[in-house]
């Protein structure tokens, strides 16, 4: 890893489902370029020698560790039934097979078409597809939220939901990715999913058009009574810190009485964007460690610059907020700065480390430590338990009502 450090991905472990892919799921991860010394290419049926690789901690010499990975990758070029194998998709697989060996579901491969697409989205460019953020970890794809505006909201989809079918093709036992790949494609086609939904006893099909999609990160606005609010939809690059500044000086020009900070759907993104946000609500202070397995800790700290520091505040949080989400929510919490209202986050505290491959051939993340709020809560697995907890029924949804923004503009309007 380099002394200097690169932008860090918060997001399960969380990502668009868009034309040409995005990841899925969403992460906390650091982006970086592999110290990569050397490259061979695999003939069919030849032996490599292998350089520059680390020694086992067993004391076998690389080689003979490896003997039986190149003679399973000779027999199947030998006797395989379908010939020629694709030499890269056994690659990509086998670099899957040593991240899921680890037992992570954090941890795994990003193929260069998906990541080029991801690095796209972080940085706001346009999108074509359904817009929902997802989770491929589990038994089938499950949604974490639909984007705001997108065909993934408008066709009803809510956070839970999960994926059994494509097309009419029955999706169990098929890998998340494989299954979110299945779902892309160009805007104005149409793609029906069945959806098993929690607490709905039978599944139900929804046709969803695909549409190009434009990331926008801050939406605000003045509430009744008042109250200033802001939603923030992901943890961007710069740009996000940037809007949200320029949210934020036009509705304090208002002269508010509140302010509600929206989280809700929101899975993740960058961690520096998340201690930039952090920073224009709390005045000083620590706003999370990051915890490695050595015991070294690293400290964030607020940069004493926020421009909404003072103004009472609440902060919306449900079961779709995730990693640099809960980073922001969790240092709030914490220091006092405001309460929390709405029911428990995802929970998601680690954190990834980003690796380029060589050739072009996509990336691997790999958790390297986990974070903890100011007070030392790790929130991996249990999320935040809001300060008021308020849910969100089916009838709810249908109605078009908000149960949670009504308590948070009525304890700021106290």
């Amino acid at each position: 890893m380099e002394n200097k450090r690169p932008p860090i991905l918060i997001i399960l472990a969380m990502f668009l489902i868009v034309v040409g892919a995005t990841l899925a799921g969403f992460f906390a991860g650091r982006v970086s370029a592999a110290n990569q010394t050397s490259s061979f290419l695999v003939m069919p049926g030849a032996t490599p020698q292998v350089e520059a690789l680390p020694e086992s901690t067993n004391d076998k010499s690389v080689n003979e560790l490896f003997a039986p990975f190149w003679q399973t990758w000779r027999l199947i070029h030998e006797q395989y039934v379908e010939q020629p194998v694709d030499d890269v998709q056994l690659m990509r697989g086998a670099i899957q097979g040593m991240l899921n060996a680890l037992g992570d579901e954090h941890s795994s491969y990003i193929d260069p078409e998906s990541l080029e697409l991801f690095q796209a989205q972080i940085t706001g460019t346009e999108y074509e597809g359904i817009g929902a953020y997802v989770d491929t970890t589990r038994e089938y794809l499950t949604i974490i939220a639909p984007m705001m505006g997108s065909p993934a909201e408008k066709a009803g989809l809510k956070a839970g939901d999960q994926v059994i079918a494509i097309d009419g093709e029955d999706m169990t036992g098929i890998d998340g990715e494989l299954v979110r790949q299945k779902i892309l494609g160009p805007a104005g086609s149409t793609v029906r999913l069945t959806i098993k939904r929690p607490g709905v006893e039978q599944p139900f099909d929804v046709e969803i058009v695909r549409a190009s999609i434009k990331s926008t990160n801050v939406i605000g606005r003045m509430e009744k009574n008042n109250i200033a609010y802001i939603r923030l939809l992901a943890f961007g690059d710069e740009n996000t810190t940037r809007d949200l500044r320029e949210m934020l000086k036009k509705l304090l020009a208002e002269n508010p009485q509140g302010l509600i900070l929206d989280l809700r759907n929101n899975g993740g993104g960058l961690l520096n964007s998340a201690i930039d946000i952090t920073s224009e609500f709390i005045k000083e202070g620590v706003i999370a460690y990051e915890v490695y397995g050595d015991g070294r800790k690293e400290t964030f700290e607020a940069s004493g610059k926020g421009l909404a520091t003072e103004i009472p505040l609440v902060v919306l949080v449900n079961e779709g907020s995730a990693s640099a989400s809960e980073i922001v929510a969790g240092a709030i919490q914490d220091l006092g700065r405001g309460k929390l209202v709405g029911v428990t986050t995802y929970g998601k505290g680690s954190v990834q480390v980003w690796n380029d491959l060589v050739n072009n051939q996509g990336a691997v993340r790999i958790t390297v430590a986990r974070w903890l709020t100011p007070s030392g809560r790790t929130i991996q697995g249990t999320g935040l338990i809001p300060d008021v907890e308020v849910p969100m029924s089916e009838e709810d949804y249908s109605a078009g009502l908000d149960p949670q923004l009504e308590k948070a503009i009525e304890l700021l309007s106290r």
